[in-house]
């Protein structure tokens, strides 16, 4: 039996994704630009789909721009963004913890002449509203701070941030990496006040391949590619059509099932952190995580990837950081501060809609095994 607690670096396909995606590569496998009958069916899913997600996110089907992913709409965002404001508003607001979605792109604006500031996440891992209203500067152009950290599960408060920023300059932009936020928290584009928002499938029991990024309406975001006039231009291509219908079929369904899904995670977490502090008392909650599925925890002393290996042995999956370090050590919690002996000793754990309290307590298990086996080679 495989115990899946690895939510954050994807999770698994719903059957409703899984059905949408098999119709659409069997039965409607037109191009949605073609003028023949499978291509209008096609177009028709299409707009279905946006709808679908559209509805999830709180906001308009013509907001949303499809993508390959979170990456690729951090990207269109923040490159986009600041080619809007190139001539006036150059400087960027960003922070160190960022996903690298957004911190290897402001890091690239960086070396084309734009300044950016990268600010240090609080103990508890958010970025407060106060650290950005000091950084602001009479050239800022563009403000990029995701609202749910995909590493700790600190919440940011950007309506707060995005109020004090209008209030600043109306002109500046705000983007938000939601992609740990879409379906596990309460918000929608206005309510926080963003101008872009990155959402992505696979992080909500959608197929990988696809994301999206809302632009919020009169903004005029200019395309990084060039191609046909798919996506209003901004991403020309043809469509992925599976990924797609695939997102629109698991946000429908997750947008269905919200409030529960994130009672039952809350619950499993909260039942985690307690369970996990009396089984190991040397262990350490890192972070002050209020989003209902990521727990980021560390043992200090002994090594996070060996750790992970006897627990992968017995059938659990977790992490140490996000997949996209590869094994690299967490620059988000080097950027909060923490002591290499912490950080090298931190797992990540995530949970889904389809996560139990009986996989909970077997983790708890295994996991103080793990440290018992462990502490007697040491020894």
């Amino acid at each position: 039996m495989t115990i899946y607690f690895d939510n954050a670096a994807t999770t698994r396909p719903c059957p409703e994704a899984v059905e949408a995606v098999t119709r659409a590569m069997t039965e409607g496998y037109g191009n949605p630009s073609s003028g023949h009958s499978l291509g209008r069916a096609a177009a028709a899913e299409l707009r279905k789909a946006r709808e679908a997600v559209a509805r999830a996110l709180g906001c308009e089907p013509g907001e949303l721009i499809f993508t390959s992913g979170g990456t690729e709409a951090d990207n269109l965002a923040l490159r986009g963004g600041a080619y809007l404001q190139r001539h006036r508003l150059r400087h960027i607001i960003t922070s160190a913890s960022e996903h690298d979605a957004v911190l290897k792109t402001a890091k690239t604006l960086e070396a084309q002449g734009y300044e950016v500031t990268f600010l240090a996440p609080k103990s508890s891992g958010a970025i407060s509203p106060e650290q950005v209203e000091k950084a602001l500067r009479e050239d800022t152009g563009l403000v990029s701070l995701m609202l749910v950290n995909n590493e700790t599960g600190a919440v940011s408060d950007i309506a707060a941030i995005s109020r004090l920023v209008k209030r600043a300059n109306p002109d500046i932009l705000l983007h938000t990496d939601c992609v740990q936020a879409f379906l596990k928290v309460p918000f929608t584009p206005k309510k926080l006040g963003a101008d872009m928002v990155t959402v992505s499938s696979h992080k909500i029991h959608g197929p990988k391949g696809a994301g999206a990024l809302y632009v919020r309406r009169g903004l005029r975001l200019p395309g990084m590619v060039t191609g046909g006039g798919q996506e209003g231009g901004i991403r020309p291509g043809t469509e992925a059509m599976p990924a797609i219908l695939g997102f629109g079929a698991a946000a429908q369904a997750g947008k269905a099932s919200f409030a529960g899904d994130v009672k039952r995670m809350e619950e499993i977490k909260e039942h985690l952190a307690s369970a996990l502090t009396e089984a190991l008392p040397g262990l350490r909650i890192i972070g002050q995580s209020a989003a209902p599925h990521i727990l980021s925890i560390s043992l200090p002393g002994y090594k996070s990837e060996v750790i992970m290996n006897l627990l992968d042995s017995v059938g659990i999956c977790v992490s140490k950081s996000s997949a996209c370090k590869k094994g690299a050590r967490s620059h988000v919690l080097e950027a909060m501060g923490e002591s290499p002996e912490v950080i090298d000793g931190a797992i990540r754990v995530s949970l889904s809609k389809y996560s139990t309290i009986e996989e909970a307590d077997t983790f708890v298990q295994e996991l103080k095994a793990a440290a018992g086996t462990l502490r007697k080679k040491i020894r």
